[in-house]
């Protein structure tokens, strides 16, 4: 019995191997591995934005309170699309915060306070920086004929450039 057990096992693993798309193996392991990267660092700007959000403060704490929650829920939404990317062409991604930790990008702020424009300058920047790491995943899904993923991938290019556009002109009235 163990052994019938086991050559079920090891055909289940064989079959879960198996190429699920026409996109090369070594293509899917790169898209995989920088569409994780782009989910970790979604993960850690939803959390840096929802910081910001709770503990924004001044005289425009609405505008921004409100402004943060909309981003926060864009970046959110992004989420659960990016990890099914990741799967629809055979990928692994994600498995835990500590493995959005050892990945992600984007650097946290624990700090007890920040201020307003310090809040909004830094997302600008993290947003900025998003962008250019979803433009090297679509480079690497144009070179790999992944037209489905680099057509998401300009959808959140264009929301992401929007939020740091809201950000930067934001900031503007500042200067």
């Amino acid at each position: 019995m163990a052994r019938e057990a086991k050559a079920e096992i090891d055909a289940r693993r064989a079959a879960s191997h198996t190429q699920r798309t026409d996109i090369a193996p070594e293509s899917v392991k790169d898209i995989s591995a920088a569409l994780t990267a782009l989910l970790a660092d979604v993960f850690a700007l939803y959390l840096k934005t929802k910081n910001f959000h709770w503990h924004m403060s001044g005289r425009h704490f609405r505008d921004y309170h409100l402004l943060l929650d909309e981003h926060g829920d864009q970046l959110f939404s992004m989420t659960d699309d990016i990890a099914e990317r990741v799967r629809k062409i055979g990928g692994t991604t994600l498995r835990s915060i500590g493995h959005i930790s050892r990945i992600k990008r984007i650097a946290d702020n624990d700090a007890d306070y920040v201020t307003p424009e310090d809040m909004l300058r830094e997302l600008w920047e993290d947003n900025k920086s998003l962008v250019q790491s979803m433009r090297s995943a679509h480079d690497l899904c144009d070179e790999a004929g992944d037209v489905a993923s680099a057509s998401v991938l300009e959808n959140w290019i264009d929301e992401t450039q929007r939020r740091a556009w809201f950000l930067h002109e934001i900031r503007r009235d500042r200067a």
